[in-house]
């Protein structure tokens, strides 16, 4: 019986077999699902389109060894041996480093072009061509005791073969999520494996020898599945459960430099479980369509091609569907970047970058103020920044204050200087000179000691400074998402879109360093 050990290749290899068996529990799948997937390696890795595929993951194996292009039978006998599950156990045997069960067997060497050469090293031993990321079998510095090869039973090998097909291809590397949640580890090799066999299908069908890859970022992919999967399983009415995943990024060609940070043979995205618990939330029927709105214009724009004349370059053709996803990608950064993602995303104020294709250059309050949106800024508050139910409150009570005030006294310059303020002192005082100006008319002041205290001088746990510290700018966009969105309804902000001044890309560097 197959059983998840806690390491990504294996557990996404497992979860890949139960996949592939229609299985929804690894205590599902009998021997006969084992044996199932192993003739599946066995006819297809050793053919095109998957033997290119492969190539990323099993350099040098015998599903890709050049030297055996000549005899066929030869890939099939690799792949039949790689793939052998023995139920077999002997004492003598060592123990396997995945599941502590015997290490039996005998992995074919790449260099082994004779069906009679002998192996020379133990049996139940793996390397670099048997499982990605591991030391060539000419490598004998950093084993241990100076044994070369990892010791490893046919079950786990299996496992490990079959890690390929529960990946997304993505940049010329394999892209697998591994969960604490095992359901979460088999719905993502259940949607990747769903991808490959179609693409496989296609590929036969149309004559191709290679697969083609994923079209989107690999954030953007991870995004785009992790929806998915939540969606099927709130029509399943799976228990929802909290859970975070991370997802491995990985080549296993040997020919990247581990030092290159700009193609590093291995990359981990984790997706904490803030992340996902907005994600799933937001994603439910009664945020779904303001929601789709807002990570819509994350798209980054098609490229604008030239024409040949130059005469006519005003207009443009465009390129294929755009790709990446920058709300995608920034959700990765989450929750030590929360207020920088509130200000871009929720309150729409648009983005310094020298990168043109850049949706949010664009942004604006004044074009999209229908996209802010209070109900979920506050779910975000909830789920990302853990803030306490009281002081979401708080400073939703102080923001329609001060649209109640705007919108009464039609105090369009007081507005504009709340939203334009740079330094702390700054909204302080105007504050206290809206409030002083409705005393000296007998009425009370605009904002009360204790809410302004509860709003604005509040420490929050900042994990990236590992400190307490205070952010007025937070909670001043806080409010102005919930001020816009109440003038918008009360529809004075349609009359009045000049108040908000011509924006343009800001960089917040000045104010993060006034909090």
């Amino acid at each position: 019986m197959l059983r998840y050990t806690g390491h990504p290749l294996v557990d996404v290899g497992a979860a890949t077999i139960a996949a592939f068996a229609n299985k929804r529990d690894l205590a599902q799948v009998t021997d006969a699902d084992l044996h199932a997937f192993a003739e599946y390696i066995a006819q297809n890795y050793v053919a095109n389109p998957l033997k290119s595929f492969l190539n990323v993951a099993f350099p040098n194996s015998g599903y890709t060894q050049p030297a055996f292009e000549s005899a066929p039978e030869r890939r099939v006998n690799y792949a039949r041996r790689v793939t052998t599950v023995s139920g077999k156990e002997d004492a003598a045997d060592e123990v396997c480093v995945f599941t502590g069960e015997s290490a039996t067997g005998e992995w074919l060497s790449a260099k082994e072009l004779d069906d009679k050469q002998k192996l020379t090293y133990p049996r139940g031993r793996a390397f670099r061509h048997n499982v990605p990321m591991l030391l060539g079998e000419d490598v004998i510095n950093f084993h241990p005791g100076g044994d070369a090869g990892l010791p490893i039973s046919g079950k786990a090998l299996l496992c490990i073969q079959a890690f390929p097909m529960g990946c997304a291809k993505v940049g010329g590397k394999l892209l697998g999520v591994h969960s604490d949640n095992s359901k979460i580890t088999l719905h993502f090799a259940r949607k990747f494996l769903e991808t490959n066999l179609n693409k496989v299908n296609l590929a036969r069908a149309s004559g191709e020898s290679k697969l083609p890859e994923a079209g989107t970022s690999p954030k953007t992919i991870l995004i785009e599945t992790l929806l998915e999967v939540e969606d099927e399983r709130i029509k399943a009415q799976e228990e929802q459960q909290p859970y975070a995943a991370t997802a491995y990024h990985l080549s296993n060609s040997g020919q990247s430099n581990p030092l290159d940070a700009r193609n590093p043979p291995l990359v981990m995205y984790e997706m904490p479980l803030e992340m996902i618990d907005f994600i799933g939330a937001v994603s439910s029927a009664a945020f779904a369509g303001a929601w789709r709105a807002i990570h819509q214009r994350g798209w980054v724009l098609p490229k604008a091609k030239k024409r040949a004349n130059k005469a006519e370059t005003a207009e443009a053709e465009t390129d294929a569907p755009p790709h990446r996803n920058l709300l995608y990608e920034d959700l990765f950064n989450l929750p030590q970047d929360a207020p920088r993602f509130i200000r871009r995303y929720l309150l729409r104020v648009p983005e310094r970058t020298k990168f043109e294709e850049d949706p949010r250059r664009d942004y604006s309050i004044r074009d999209e103020a229908s996209l802010i949106s209070w109900q979920i800024t506050q779910l975000f508050l909830e789920k990302v920044v853990h803030m306490t139910e009281q002081r979401i409150q708080t400073i939703r009570d102080m923001a329609d204050r001060l649209a109640d005030y705007i919108k009464a006294e039609n105090d369009k310059p007081f507005f504009a200087k709340f939203y334009s303020a740079t330094y702390y002192d700054q909204l302080r005082k105007i504050l206290i000179r809206a409030s002083d100006a409705l005393m000296k008319r007998g009425q009370p002041p605009l904002v009360g000691y204790d809410a302004y205290i509860a709003v604005f001088e509040e420490p929050a746990y900042d994990r990236e400074a590992g400190k307490q510290r205070t952010s007025w700018s937070l909670a001043r966009d806080l409010m102005l998402i919930r001020m816009i969105e109440r003038l918008y309804d009360l529809k004075w902000l349609q009359a009045n879109l000049d108040v908000i001044p011509v924006e343009t890309a800001q960089d917040d560097d000045k104010e993060k360093q006034q909090d």
